[in-house]
């Protein structure tokens, strides 16, 4: 499957009273890539076990292949000697489109994403900034859920700070 998304960092959390909330936990592995591609998940009460690679340059369009796990097989999995990451993700609606935000728990909190989905490239080249987000970060490194992972609000906050992004929640 090829995934076609854009992120944003969110200057200001929208009204989530309605939203799906699902709590989540991500581990990459291997521990020893600056930005592993492989990522065990568990979404709710769904596991799965997830690789993503880019396609071409555009980090905003990914192949990938998902494996269906069940818990049993995630608690073994999950304690692989990988980097860790927790978020909270809210989906709702906006104009017609699913979004995804994330606020992340743990050492990350302060951070919050907002994430796009599309099914055709010129969607996703014509999205508008939603007016609770900040700025478009889609091919921001950095941003990279396998970058993220194991890393701390401090250790990403001098290249936040280049967007003008003040950390929430």
């Amino acid at each position: 499957m090829i995934e076609l998304e854009r992120t944003f960092l969110v200057k200001k959390i929208p009204d989530l009273s309605k939203a799906r909330k699902v709590e989540m936990v991500d581990v990459y592995i291997p521990k020893s890539h600056e930005h592993p591609t492989l990522r065990i998940r568990k979404n709710g009460t769904k596991y799965e076990m997830t690789k993503k690679m880019p396609v071409g340059k555009d980090p905003s369009v990914q192949k990938e292949q998902t494996i269906i796990l069940n818990k049993e097989e995630f608690d073994i999995l999950s304690k692989l000697d990988g980097k860790r990451t927790e978020k909270n993700r809210y989906v709702f609606e906006v104009n017609g489109r699913i979004c995804e935000i994330d606020i992340f728990r743990g050492r990350l909190k302060g951070l919050v994403l907002a994430d796009f989905e599309f099914q055709k490239e010129d969607e996703k080249s014509e999205f508008k900034m939603p007016c609770f987000c900040l700025a478009d970060v889609t091919k921001e490194k950095f941003l990279a859920g396998g970058m993220l992972c194991g890393k701390s609000y401090d250790d990403i906050k001098d290249e936040l700070k280049r967007f003008g992004y003040a950390p929430l929640v």
